[in-house]
């Protein structure tokens, strides 16, 4: 029994020294097989990015890590359950044959970790992808085409068909990203017009997660708005890229823009508040919203006024043209619709606002308060049709404005007391009722049309009718100054001696046929002038502008 113990020992010293060995040997060769992986994930990395993008794949540097068991348990498991910890640095896509422009995408840093067992199987599988400093710079196409009108696209199914996801040569996409996070990227859609900026759009934070593969990836993201300043929330699908045509990559979301300050334009100021909804392609995207805002107002004025406003729209991602189509608003208790868009035009370096506005239920007190300093000058219902145009460039927005169409006021009460006193003599008077104490309150009709630019709204032709009296009136308003100049010929039902009182009834009674003309029992050039709170009525005396000449004498 002792004789055997050195032969055991021995034997037990050796099999533990080739266990030794065999370990080493397999720790070795792990190793190894662990380090051949390094250049095969460098590779299949490439060749994802060169296909899944169709571009020139350049990585500064790529480094491949695993855990020090991880290389034995790729030997002893065919890889399965060893990850591979992945970094890659100064990360460029150039579109093939396009270096004129800036890099498809580009990243600072990148990192991911994989199964070395997944690289045996397809599809791929990465769980958790970090991408720092991203910037996908989208081309224009090649053609442009023109936003098609918005009827034909208000249903999804009108909508291009999603695109299959496939590579640059038509093969599936073989690889799925569990889910990426890639905070601070920045998204660009170039303008066919190699002159023109990009649009821009700067994404605080941004989450991806996989829906299978070959498929629509869902996204939770933050947007920095810089004009006006703000947060935009958004959620959605975006994908899969489109390779020969990444513009064609479909996208649709919900958004939430909160507390945004409209001070930063010109001429206008207020809190927004807006939600909506959207689909279509990052160059050609439809949507349907709301805005909100409940201290809306022209600075020139600065009353503020709730306004709210639904719409539907078609957006071109190439140049931020909108086109819109309608707007259904609401300021205080007005309601109106608006058509047009928002385009920019040939050789100009902004945008132009060009809507065709219809009120359906118009208050004309609302679009006083709005557009004048303190209080409203007249109380009642108006019907408004407008061609709106405000081009871009410097200067205040009261100047660029441009403004023309037809009005018509029904039942209007003025709210300043000199001015209503006015109207009740002169409407006593044209009756033939001088100083009758019952003739008050009287409601006034006005009808028109006018012409807005560089803030003085010029009217060709106004019609103010008041029991009793015609009034045709052509004239001016200036916005800066609040001043008025009108000329126009008064028509009176009462003849001139009846519309005094006394002896000067007597004394005028010779006059009469002098001032009946045209059916009228008196006719009198008038002329109002001064300012918008203390207006001067009085006889025209000649000084008359030469278009008065069309009222007739």
């Amino acid at each position: 029994m002792h004789g055997n113990m050195p032969v055991m020992k021995k034997w037990l010293i050796g099999l533990g020294v080739g266990v030794t060995v065999i370990f080493a040997g397999l720790l070795i060769t792990a190793r190894v097989l662990a380090g051949r992986a390094a250049p095969l994930i460098r590779a299949q990395t490439i060749e994802y990015l060169e296909k899944q993008f169709d571009s020139d794949v350049e990585i500064g540097a790529l480094d491949v890590s695993m855990a020090m068991k991880s290389p034995l348990l790729v030997l002893l498991s065919a890889g399965k359950g060893a990850q591979a910890h992945v970094q890659g640095e100064n990360v460029k896509l150039w579109r093939k044959h396009r270096r004129d422009r800036p890099p498809l995408i580009a990243m600072k840093r990148f990192q991911f970790e994989v199964e070395l067992n997944s690289l045996l199987t397809k599809p791929y599988r990465v769980e958790l992808a970090r991408l720092e400093g991203l910037e996908v710079t989208v081309p224009a196409r090649a053609k442009a085409s023109p936003l098609k009108p918005v009827q034909d696209l208000r249903a999804v199914k009108d909508l291009p068909p999603k695109p299959e996801a496939v590579d640059a040569n038509g093969d599936r996409i073989q690889l799925i990203l569990e889910t990426v996070i890639c905070d601070g990227t920045k998204l660009s859609v170039l303008p066919r017009d190699a002159n023109k900026d990009p649009l821009e759009f700067e994404i605080r934070r941004l989450r991806l997660t996989s829906a299978g593969p070959g498929l629509a990836m869902s996204y939770d993201a933050e947007l920095t708005n810089p004009k006006p300043p703000g947060l935009i929330y958004s959620k959605g699908h975006f994908g899969p890229w489109v390779a020969n045509e990444p513009s064609d990559t479909p996208l649709d979301g919900t958004y939430d823009f909160q507390d945004a300050d409209l001070s930063v334009f010109k001429g206008i100021a207020g809190k927004l508040n807006s939600t909506g909804k959207f689909v279509g392609q990052i160059d050609h995207i439809i949507a349907d919203g709301e805005t909100r805002m409940a201290d809306f107002r022209l600075t020139m004025a600065g009353n503020a006024m709730p306004l709210t406003t639904t719409y539907h729209a078609v957006i071109d991602g190439g140049n931020g043209n909108t086109l819109l189509d309608p707007v259904q608003a609401k300021l205080g208790r007005t309601r109106f619709t608006a058509r047009g868009g928002v385009v920019r035009g040939k050789g100009e370096a902004g945008k132009t606002v060009d809507l065709d506005v219809q009120f359906q239920e118009g208050h004309i007190e609302d679009l006083m308060r709005l557009a004048m300093k303190g209080p409203v000058m007249m109380k009642g219902p108006i019907a408004l049709k407008v061609k709106l145009v405000l081009p871009p460039g410097k200067g205040e927005p009261i100047d660029k404005l441009r403004l023309s169409g037809t009005f018509l006021i029904e039942n209007g009460d003025f709210t300043s007391t000199t001015v209503q006193d006015k109207v009740d003599e002169m409407s006593s008077k044209a009756q033939g009722r001088p100083k009758d104490p019952t003739v008050k309150e009287v409601r006034t009709h006005l009808a028109g049309e006018f012409h807005m630019t560089n803030g003085l709204i010029e009217f060709p032709s106004l019609g103010v009718n008041i029991p009793g009296a015609d009034l045709d009136l052509v004239g001016r308003y200036r916005f800066a100054e609040e001043t008025v100049d009108f000329r126009g010929v008064l028509r009176l039902a009462a003849k001139i001696s009846q519309t005094q009182t006394g002896w000067k009834r007597w004394v005028l009674k010779p006059a009469d046929r002098f001032f009946a003309k045209d059916g009228a029992g008196t006719l009198l050039r008038l002329k109002i002038d001064g300012t918008r709170d203390k207006p001067h009525f009085g006889l025209d005396k000649g000084d008359t502008p030469t278009t008065v000449s069309r009222l007739g004498n």
